[in-house]
């Protein structure tokens, strides 16, 4: 062969071999920054973004590694429903006219184990806003950068390590659709699984654990579905500030498998002020804390790798005990807050609070004549309430009480 064309070969190999490199160096970053593009027009279920999202799932499941396990021996598991007109009923999933199709995601490792974990985050999100976004000015793209191309992001970063490196059990990898609907995704395939849930020894939900704060805390609930589970996660911590919570039952994917008796862990950072909004996007993660993050999982999975199959255990159920009110205060709270009373995590404009001059920051202690020393009892003082009421609101701001009235 001439030396020109042994040249040449020498040179298509390398490049070759420099782009199945470039496929396996994909970071947490690249995944965050393809779904949460303008191009995918925030991944609304049903949409052809979201298709495009999938497609690319499936493509990064197959590089990884990952075995198909969806139906048909494809990635993908369809389902169809009709878009609830009561709030309150259950979603039918039905085939045929006025339907909507979601689509999840599920990757496979057979390490032909007794035991299988499932990790599971969702990768839709609301589309141009619509029904559940906080938005005020109009249609505009969601893009859903942290809820949830983080917990996706995640998900695969997983993936990854887990393939080759703890082999005690095998790992079911599922990014759900239909999440931000109601838990369809999950809901359908707990119901229509395509393993042997048997089989399944807990499931791990990452649902927007991309803005991890400077103090590293960390929100982590269904702490109370498995006796052990306090304790790996204390053994584990690498320096995170924990804040526990036992209940298996929350607004994300994981109670779809603590409903199936299954023990869950939901791993979250906290909200923000761009929560159900445009303004979500992938420059303002903190990818060194997904990465963190990454690595705890992986190391509490380890942990258990050659324990027993975990005793699931039945929790309250939390949200049970949650008052209705009529009015709002027009704060978000900071639910990873662990000290007394309720502190705001942001301020809406043209709200009660706004117009009293409440601030992030401020931690409300009293609101009329109810004590508030945590989440529910803020919320309880608040369900007293009606529109046209007035009262006052106490808040601690840098250690100096403050009073203003509030009218709702």
């Amino acid at each position: 062969m001439p030396r020109k064309q042994i040249i040449l070969l020498i040179f298509f190999a390398i490049l070759s071999s420099c782009k199945q490199e470039k496929e396996v160096t994909v970071s947490m970053q690249d995944d965050v920054a393809f779904l949460a593009s303008d191009s995918l027009q925030g991944r609304e279920t049903g949409t052809p973004y979201e298709i495009q999202a999938a497609n690319y799932l499936q493509q990064r499941m197959k590089e990884i590694g990952l075995l198909p396990k969806g139906n048909g021996g494809t990635y993908f598991q369809t389902f169809s429903f009709k878009p609830k007109k009561d709030p309150h009923s259950e979603v039918q999933f039905v085939a045929g006219d006025s339907t909507i199709t979601g689509t999840n995601v599920i990757g496979y490792v057979d390490n032909k184990a007794d035991k299988t974990v499932i990790i599971g985050a969702h990768y839709d999100h609301l589309g141009m806003g619509g029904e559940g976004s906080l938005y005020a000015d109009g249609e505009a793209i969601h893009n859903g950068a942290d809820d949830n191309a983080s917990g996706v992001a995640v998900l695969l970063d997983l993936a990854k390590k887990l393939k080759d490196s703890v082999t005690g059990s095998n790992y079911l990898f599922i990014a759900f659709s239909g999440e931000e609907m109601g838990l369809l995704g999950s809901n359908y395939f707990s119901k229509n699984p395509t393993i042997d849930l048997k089989k399944a020894n807990y499931m791990i939900n990452m649902d927007m654990v991309g803005r991890l704060r400077e103090d590293k805390t960390l929100s982590i609930s269904g702490t109370g579905t498995a006796p052990i589970w306090a304790q790996v996660l204390n053994a584990n911590n690498p320096g995170f500030k924990l804040v526990l919570s036992e209940s298996g039952v929350g607004p994300s994917d994981h109670t779809s498998f603590y409903l199936q008796d299954i023990p869950v862990l939901h791993f979250f950072t906290g909200q923000h002020k761009d929560y159900h909004k445009p303004s979500d996007d992938s420059d303002k993660l903190n990818y060194k804390g997904m990465e963190i993050i990454s690595d705890y999982i992986l190391d509490v999975i380890a942990d258990l790798d050659d324990d027993a199959k975990l005793a699931f255990r039945e929790t309250k159920n939390e949200s049970e005990d949650t008052p209705r009110f009529k009015v709002a205060l027009g704060v978000m709270p900071d639910y990873l807050f662990d000290g007394k009373g309720m502190r705001i995590d942001g301020v809406t404009k043209g709200k009660p609070a706004a117009a009293a001059g409440l601030q992030k920051g401020d931690i409300v202690i009293k609101l009329g004549d109810s004590t508030v020393v945590d989440m529910m009892s803020y919320m309880r003082a608040l369900s007293v309430f009606e529109e046209g009421n007035a009262t006052e609101v106490t808040v601690d701001r840098n250690g100096k009480k403050i009073r203003a009235k509030i009218t709702f």
